[in-house]
């Protein structure tokens, strides 16, 4: 099936907007807003693609009327891998295209142009040696979801929450080999770090050391807003002028409510993390867990209000929007204990 035509063809809609704009708003979170919308916990969100399209019509609307000019597909945990947890690990390309196609088709009536952002996960596996999944079964999987996301009429599949370089490198070799240009983000949840022990300033190592280069590059999800924006300042002295920062933090941290998890940043929050986020080096803002269209508007009405100002420093991030771990203060593990508390807890 051809993707839906649409009102602006570009061949790298991305690096177009960002050679007009000083910054571009992403969206915010998928998963959480669409248990908002009734997706059971333990549910594949990516099934609703087929089986809820107008839902998750609603969501990518809910977000492009927000202001987002980057939107992702509903596809995080698309890969055979992922979908065989719900006896799904045969409809890979169906359902990657159908989420790529429904936010195109929804794009195509907003009357400006925007990013469909075809999002990829993690398999889920571990690579060996430590895992059972081979590098070559890995670029399999991201290829196969990655040639549905282009079918679809994708711009570009948007590598996300990855930890492990081995895996990230994979997933840009099967994106590649589908054809989509890329972008790709790790989640510094652990100490400032991945879980497999990449830095800040590693991930800006390996994002230059890869090829072909990806679009751009940055952190997503973890452990909140400041531990995030800490994570840029680290990043600053690792990256060059042409370099494209994202920053998609999550809402604050979860907290229990009423027996629900709700993230607990304020649209006041986020809006001050999107700025500092901006003065730190981002030109792609958004958010990841718990963040609302409501969040989503608040950000992008504070950085079209607001001037460009100084890189924060690690303590002005933590004035502004919270506390730290050690590594996101650039510590050592370990080092500094008790001087802040960090927040370790992925949502």
């Amino acid at each position: 099936m051809l993707p839906p035509e649409r009102p602006f063809a570009l061949s790298d809609l991305l690096t177009t907007l960002l050679s007009e704009r000083p910054w571009l708003i992403a969206d915010g979170a998928t998963g959480t807003n669409l248990f908002a919308m009734g997706l059971q916990h333990g549910d594949a969100p990516e099934l609703w693609n087929l089986e809820q399209p107008e839902k998750v019509r609603a969501h990518y609307r809910s977000f492009i009327e927000a202001g987002s000019d980057i939107v992702l597909t509903n596809t995080f945990g698309g890969t055979a891998n992922r979908l065989r947890l719900h006896g799904a690990q045969d409809r890979v390309f169906q359902i990657n295209e159908a989420a790529a196609r429904l936010l195109v088709e929804e794009i195509a009536t907003a009357g400006r142009r925007i990013v469909c952002a075809g999002s990829v996960g993690p398999t889920g596996d571990l690579l060996e040696p430590l895992g059972p999944l081979t590098y070559e079964q890995a670029v399999a999987a991201f290829r196969a979801q990655c040639e549905g996301l282009k079918a679809g009429g994708a711009d570009l599949a948007w590598i996300e929450t990855m930890s492990s370089p081995d895996e990230l490198k994979a997933a840009i070799q099967g994106a590649t080999e589908a054809g989509l240009p890329v972008t790709c983000t790790l989640s510094f949840d652990t100490n400032g770090r991945t879980m497999m022990g990449v830095t800040p300033v590693e991930l800006a190592g390996l994002a230059h050391d890869s090829r072909p280069a990806p679009l751009a590059f940055g952190g997503n999800c973890g452990t909140g807003a400041a531990e995030l924006v800490a994570a840029l300042v680290q990043m600053r002295d690792a990256t060059g002028p042409t370099d494209v920062v994202i920053a998609k933090a999550n809402c604050g941290i979860p907290v229990f409510i009423d027996g629900e998890v709700v993230y607990n940043g304020t649209p006041e929050l986020m809006a001050r993390y999107a700025v500092m986020a901006r003065d730190a080096g981002a030109r792609i803002i958004g958010g990841c867990c718990g963040t609302t269209p409501e969040h989503i508007r608040a950000m992008r009405s504070a950085l079209e209000a607001s001037e460009p100002g100084p890189a924060p420093s690690v303590e002005e991030v933590v004035a502004a929007l919270g506390s730290v771990s050690a590594g996101g203060l650039g510590q050592a593990p370990g080092e500094g204990a008790g001087r802040r508390g960090g927040r370790r807890r992925r949502g």
